[in-house]
């Protein structure tokens, strides 16, 4: 694996952790099973290469009827991202049209502290 995980977000007890092997991360991974098992139904998606990692499990999620909502701001394309077209905004277009949701960060966070107070 040529990856790591940020300090950041450092893996909690508790927290499942899984490494995936192709683009998407449902492709030979335990992680379907493991959100049917929780009963999850929408997914937040942030990541890179959004062209291709995140764009792959999108689809993959879609195809399995979830719903995916990509946060654009936490979102990256370092894939031509000196070219004057933008593979990430490509991907954002085709997935907002075809396989699921985008929106920024602090709007979804708003939503879910005003849904916390309204309960």
């Amino acid at each position: 694996m040529d990856t790591t995980i940020v300090s950041e977000l450092t893996p909690q007890p508790g927290d499942v952790v899984i490494s995936k092997h192709r683009y998407s991360a449902f492709f030979e991974t335990q992680l379907d099973s493991v959100l049917r098992a929780r009963g999850i139904e929408t997914l937040m998606f942030t990541g890179a290469t959004t062209s291709v990692c995140v764009e792959s499990t999108v689809r993959d999620a879609t195809f399995r009827d979830y719903r995916p909502i990509v946060l654009r701001d936490c979102t990256a394309e370092p894939i031509a991202a000196d070219s004057p077209r933008s593979n990430h905004e490509a991907s954002l277009l085709v997935i907002e049209l075809l396989f699921g949701w985008t929106a920024n960060s602090k709007d979804v966070i708003d939503a879910l502290l005003a849904r916390r107070t309204a309960a």
